[in-house]
């Protein structure tokens, strides 16, 4: 068998796009640069990957919980800094941290 033969992969994709391959490639291209970029802010601002939160439902409560928070803090504009800076100041002012929530009664 050839060689190129072994390197080929087979994906299959659900969707309501007319059957022309153009369009395809372009949605599944741009869903997957939306979920790398994702994953990547996810790893570098909140150690993701490094997380070892296991029992019962936590791991999936501490993701909802981190992309809660990816969605929040880049909302932010009075911090000039990246998203590890700005979840760093949430976690050590309580003041920042409502301002992040909308909470400016607090």
């Amino acid at each position: 068998m050839a060689r190129a033969a072994l390197d080929r992969e087979r994906h299959y994709y659900v969707s309501s796009l007319p059957p022309d391959a153009a369009p395809i490639v372009h949605a599944v291209r741009s869903h997957w640069g939306i979920e790398n970029g994702m994953h990547w802010c996810l790893d570098m601002a909140f150690g993701e990957d490094q997380c070892r939160v296991r029992v019962d439902n936590a791991a999936q409560n501490f993701a909802i919980l981190r992309r809660i928070a990816l969605n929040l803090l880049p909302q932010d504009r009075s911090t000039k800094a990246g998203l590890k800076i700005r979840r760093l100041k949430a976690c050590a002012s309580d003041f920042y941290r409502a301002q992040i929530l909308g909470w400016h009664g607090s």
